[in-house]
């Protein structure tokens, strides 16, 4: 287990340098910092010394190389429009992010496993009939469209939910959360059931497609026979082994719900770090956006490594192929 665990860290740091490289390589096209740093009346010779002060003269591999060293060390680089270190920014804006994919990820592990296991094992009911059809119509609707569909209905017609924003927040321990305030919950519910719609409909066709497979399996077939409670062998023989390629897909799919808040945030005038990542592009700073490339890539690695590690405890013969 131990040689398997140290490969998945060495997998993850590779795939970080992979990550920090993209970044950097994309960096200079997205325009120049330094004409939106002092403007247009600054003269050419003093745009060049600010330049070469912030290093963006360097070669590539010079740039790389400084960024990679710094990074080893929790310095990410200095923000060109905040004037701040990119760390601090990112670590601002990281409480909304996070709150908003937590709201998601409860919403679909809520809804995903009782929708997923009744249509399973009632496939052909009405209410199995429409799920299975409302959630191939999920999958195809973009998640801004889901926004907007769900800020008309409950923000303007209805009037029931807020529409933009976070709300009221109060300070934790320097975690300015809204998850602890009326308001801050009844702004998170529209971006939260946005932004679940991504993974919802995926998630109850898995569970509901591996619950079939299962079901069909000589074990439970057996199960059967012995003339177990059919709660017991829905829940407990067919359901744990519904679980291993479910923990596999939902460590990958918590890392893409982290793409998919720039889309969200945006809507929602959020203020996030998708709401962030999408300002910096405007003001081209390309420091912050390399940051938020590596930051974002840090949990996306580590979220998978983690779930990785633990399918090898779940599943052990995950470790005996991956040791050959």
């Amino acid at each position: 287990m131990f040689a398997f665990i140290v490969r998945r860290i060495i997998q993850a740091i590779f795939v970080m340098v992979i990550i920090a490289g993209i970044g950097f390589t994309v960096q200079n096209k997205l325009g120049d910092p330094v004409r939106d740093m002092v403007g247009e009346r600054v003269s050419v010779a003093e745009r060049e010394a600010l330049r070469d002060k912030l290093g963006l003269n360097d070669p590539f591999l010079t740039q790389f190389g400084r960024f990679v060293r710094n990074a080893v060390h929790g310095d990410l680089g200095i923000s060109y429009f905040h004037n701040k270190p990119t760390v601090d920014v990112i670590l601002s804006k990281a409480p909304a992010t996070l709150e908003l994919v937590f709201g998601s990820t409860v919403m679909i592990l809520v809804l995903c496993f009782p929708i997923g296991i009744y249509t399973a094992i009632k496939p052909k009911t009405w209410f199995s009939r429409f799920v299975m059809g409302s959630s191939t119509i999920g999958v195809a609707v973009p998640v801004f469209l889901t926004a907007i569909t769900l800020i008309y209905i409950f923000g303007v017609e209805l009037k029931w939910l807020p529409s933009y924003g976070r709300g009221e927040t109060v300070d934790i321990w320097g975690w300015d959360t809204g998850l602890l305030t009326a308001d801050g919950l009844l702004h998170l519910i529209l971006p939260s059931i946005s932004l679940s719609s991504i993974m919802l409909p995926l998630y109850i066709r898995l569970i509901r497609s591996e619950m079939m497979e299962v079901l069909e399996t000589e074990y439970i077939k057996f199960a059967w026979a012995k003339g177990l409670r059919r709660y017991r062998v829905w829940l407990v023989h067919a359901f744990k082994n519904t679980l291993l390629p479910v923990v596999t897909v939902f460590g990958v799919e918590i890392g893409i719900l982290f793409a998919f808040t720039l889309l969200t945030e945006t809507v929602f005038q959020w203020q996030g770090m998708g709401f962030m990542f999408l300002e910096a592009v405007e003001r081209s700073d390309t420091a912050l956006l390399v940051a938020y490339l590596v930051v974002v890539g840090v949990m996306f690695v580590v979220i998978n490594t983690l779930v990785d590690i633990a399918y090898g405890f779940i599943n052990p013969m995950v470790r005996i192929t991956g040791a050959k």
